[in-house]
């Protein structure tokens, strides 16, 4: 059963973003952050009455420190939906609502442009820094499936890229909602991403947070394979982000992580994968063959960008390798946009 609890909104920040938080006054729990998806549930206001779900706060989940609101049961309960949408996402959830989905009728395939593929939500800035000092002029579209979190309103990083001019749109896929257009498969928002948008590339990965398990395959990593195949299926060359580290505590995730690993395992077919110069050895061809491409990783700049610069709680100086793979990818997309021209 979902863990939900009644509570009393204490204080609320500005709601006119995507999300606003909130502190909640828990019955039996006390006060507790939480945060309210302004596009599901509304804005709340000192004072409202909520429903919370605080399971992920009560398991102390590192992605997972503050209640989500549910439902506003003072404010909540007269909302319209979007006009003339009928296609559903979180369907026979409590938390279904309909979308007007990008997807148009032809199949455009082959797109002929390159794909970059992140299994973490943290890869996505220096990657998309690093295409712009390549190639400032292109269009560099995200677009968010599953694997992380799904709202797409709770990545700062999304808005601030936006803001920065350094992602030309947003769509989210699949399961993933919130946003700035919704389509209902990662094939769907890809094509039109490329297609229609003009996007010179796409990133694919997921959003804020990782599901994880420990286990080969119980991850939200394993997206990146459904992410490459779907791309390559639509006739994109891709280029794979890999997860590396040289700070992670865990040893299964230093190196090359055990997740980008598992997935160039798996893999169908050839793709190309990113890597500093001087780390490429670590990457294996896989039985499909892999393309290794090093190439340097600006990561003075990039520290120096303003942009996020933490990762799993870990600053850029203390885990350099995360930082300079995903500038690695960045670069070669870059080059990759070029060769397509």
């Amino acid at each position: 059963m979902l863990v939900l609890r009644r509570g009393t909104v204490v204080e609320a920040g500005p709601g006119g973003g995507p999300e606003q938080s909130l502190v909640v006054d828990v019955a039996g729990r006390g006060r507790r952050a939480a945060v309210a998806d302004v596009a599901l549930v509304g804005e709340c206001r000192a004072g409202d009455e909520v429903v919370v779900n605080t399971q992920a706060a009560d398991l102390a989940l590192g992605s997972g420190g503050f209640d989500i609101v549910h439902v506003n049961l003072t404010r909540g309960l007269d909302g319209e939906g979007v006009p003339g949408a009928h296609v559903m996402k979180l369907n026979y959830s409590s938390l279904q609502h309909a979308v007007l989905p990008v997807e148009g009728r032809a199949l455009a395939a082959p797109l002929r442009r390159p794909v970059a593929v992140i299994s973490l939500h943290g890869q996505l800035a220096p990657l998309a820094w690093a295409l712009a000092a390549a190639r400032p002029a292109a269009r560099l579209g995200y677009v968010q499936a599953a694997g992380g979190a799904l709202p797409g309103g709770h990545s700062r990083v999304v808005r601030e890229l936006r803001e920065r001019g350094l992602l030309a749109g947003f769509i989210t896929a699949g399961p993933a909602y919130g946003g700035e257009l919704e389509a209902v498969t990662t094939a769907g928002a890809i094509q039109h991403g490329l297609a229609e948008l003009d996007w010179d590339a796409a990133v694919c990965g997921p959003g804020p947070g990782i599901l994880g398990s420990a286990s080969a395959l119980g991850h939200g990593g394993m997206g990146a394979l459904d992410a490459a195949h779907t791309a390559l299926a639509l006739g994109c060359e891709v280029v794979v982000c890999p997860r590396m580290s040289s700070g992670d505590p865990r040893a299964r995730h230093r190196g090359l992580s055990h997740h980008t690993r598992t997935v160039l395992d798996l893999l169908l077919a050839a793709v190309t994968v990113a890597a500093p110069c001087g780390e490429g050895a670590a990457i294996p061809g896989g039985a499909a063959g892999h393309r290794v491409r090093e190439t340097a990783a600006d990561l003075a700049g990039y520290a120096a960008s303003g942009l996020p610069a933490r990762t799993m709680g870990r600053e850029i100086g203390e885990d350099p390798l995360f930082f300079a793979a995903a500038l690695a990818a960045g670069t070669v997309l870059g080059e990759m946009i070029g060769e397509a021209d």
